[in-house]
């Protein structure tokens, strides 16, 4: 490497385990049908707070802000969205980047999502022609590599796209089903 490119190339990130993924990888093309069951405790404090238990971790908050009845304590549940959906490309593309020898100095993603909060839960305007949900999600990925091209994170960023469990989610009808027990 010559003095120029050493004094130019940045701090990689922390890489996960390269045999780690690969045997994750080994294991998912052995199993291609497997399916894991992910679970969620929530519990509503008051008002508008909900704790979320996922494994053994403390206790995920999530709150409404003040225009919309909460106390601001936390991210709204359309807000948690959005940093699932950030995090699962996050994940994405760093483990396609150290899958191939991408070393990435930067990986910063901005969310936002366009959604008609007028419902009000199913006690505001009702009117059945109103789009439920975010209607227009967009992702601003801001990356940078020492070892690789413009296009190549450009390809890094569209095939993380392609695979990331939550876009697709979000992206794919799937079957929710809601019942009192």
């Amino acid at each position: 490497m010559s003095q120029t490119a050493t004094a130019k190339a940045k701090t990689v990130l922390e890489p996960i385990s390269k045999a780690g993924l690969e045997e994750l990888a080994r294991k998912g093309k052995a199993d291609p049908k497997k399916v894991v069951t992910l679970k969620n405790k929530t519990v509503l404090e008051g008002r508008f707070r909900m704790l979320n238990y996922v494994r053994s971790l403390p206790a995920h908050v999530i709150d409404e802000p003040p225009y919309l009845l909460g106390d601001d304590t936390a991210p709204n549940p359309s807000e948690a969205t959005l940093a699932a959906l950030g995090s699962c490309l996050a994940v994405g593309i760093h483990a396609n980047a150290i899958a191939r020898g991408i070393e990435l100095t930067r990986l910063e993603l901005s969310l936002e999502g366009d959604i008609n909060v007028t419902a009000v839960w199913g006690v505001g305007d009702l009117d059945p022609a109103k789009p439920l949900g975010f209607t227009d999600i967009r992702v601003a990925v801001d990356l940078e590599a020492n070892n690789a091209s413009r296009a190549e994170l450009e390809e890094l960023v569209k095939h993380a796209n392609v695979w990331s469990p939550v876009a697709n989610t979000l992206r794919n009808p799937v079957a929710v089903q809601v019942k009192v027990v």
